[in-house]
């Protein structure tokens, strides 16, 4: 069903979600956010690239769909946020479940003086014990650092995301920047009930090999080495969905290259 959003009061929540040739799995999302508690309370807006077919059905006048120049995540997510009405900004992935009462926890996360912003615990969606043990892994680090990635549901008050300059236009790692920068504008909140995120990209690519080549970025990002020379590995084919594998290219038909088939 089709929810209007509010003509005369202003939302609490602005969902923001980035989407590029992904109309299945942002469909599954709206889904499931037609049953969050207090959805009414609460504008999604859709910020896409590539299929625009796919993605207006998948939409169905459920949200704000938006079409920017662009197809990184940082160009999507600040030109939802440019257009969002709400005093929190929430920047939700197409393929992200949280949980029923997200909302009510983030308004109760920024209730905390000082609190200006925070994410959700993480959680890959498929029960897989690879993905679980690299879940706890990533537990451990984001607990320790308080740095966090998108994929954890980032929120922020608009008015500090605004002060920030929003995200900046960085093809990778755009979200592990925005959280660094955010602990500096005051406290940020973990809540601990966790947001499920599809593993997809884990599974395709193969769990243990993504795993150590975001370790790998990580690293160069501490060193201050650019990380954005691995964007285009890391995204996939710009026609098909994020983290898709690249397809096999012989060498005799690539003039002598050949392309790695999962990268």
């Amino acid at each position: 069903m089709r929810r209007e959003q509010p003509t005369t009061n202003t939302p609490h929540i602005s969902i923001i979600i980035p989407v590029r040739n992904d109309a299945e799995a942002l469909t599954r999302t709206l889904d499931h956010l037609d049953r969050l508690a207090g959805r009414d309370s609460a504008e999604v807006l859709v910020a896409a690239a590539g299929d625009r077919q796919g993605t207006a059905l998948a939409v169905a006048g459920r949200a704000q769909l938006l079409w920017p120049d662009g197809s990184t995540r940082a160009i999507l997510m600040n030109a939802g946020a440019a257009r969002a009405r709400a005093e929190v900004l929430w920047f939700l992935h197409a393929d992200s479940f949280p949980p029923p009462q997200a909302l009510k926890l983030i308004r109760r996360a920024l209730a905390h003086e000082h609190v200006v912003g925070g994410a959700f615990a993480h959680r890959f969606a498929e029960p897989v014990w690879s993905l679980r043990a690299i879940n706890w892994i990533n537990r451990l680090r984001y607990r320790f650092t308080r740095n966090y990635y998108g994929d954890q549901g980032l929120f922020v008050y608009t008015a500090v995301f605004r002060q920030m300059g929003g995200y900046r236009p960085l093809q990778l790692m755009e979200d592990l920047d925005f959280s660094q920068r955010l602990k500096r504008m005051g406290q940020t909140a973990l809540i601990g009930e966790p947001l499920h995120t599809s593993g997809r990209r884990f599974l395709i690519r193969g769990p243990w090999r993504t795993f150590l080549f975001i370790v790998w970025l990580l690293l160069l990002h501490t060193l201050r080495v650019d990380t954005q020379r691995y964007a285009e590995r890391w995204r996939g084919p710009a026609n098909r969905p994020p983290g898709s594998p690249w397809p096999h290219r012989h060498p005799h038909k690539a003039g002598g290259t050949a392309r790695e088939g999962d990268c």
